[in-house]
């Protein structure tokens, strides 16, 4: 079972979220989102665990508590939205002032 952990401080690491939901189970994966050009933490993550009654006792336990002064958000994490996709770029232009 996936599980969204959200409202996270910035200082919060992959290996606090592993250590905090083991307290409720084997934790399989922790992802934590981080910004792409700064490498900078977006908040939120995601945590697997294989057994679906132990993440269900880590998303009783765990949502609402506090960790590094934020309190916690985790709830069972929804399969992506497909968004699309912004059009333009690449291809070759043409410019007026090119043409011969």
């Amino acid at each position: 079972m996936k599980l969204y952990v959200g409202n996270l401080s910035f200082e919060t690491t992959e290996n606090d979220l592993q250590d905090l939901f083991e307290q409720h189970g084997t934790v399989n994966e922790v992802h934590l989102m981080t910004d792409r050009f700064t490498a900078k933490s977006r908040g939120f993550a995601f945590v697997t665990m294989n057994d679906g009654a132990q993440a269900n006792a880590a998303m009783s336990a765990l949502n609402g508590r506090e960790l590094n002064g934020r309190t916690l958000t985790v709830n069972e994490a929804r399969p992506r939205e497909e968004r699309p996709r912004p059009h333009g770029g690449g291809g070759r232009r043409s410019f007026a002032g090119n043409r011969r």
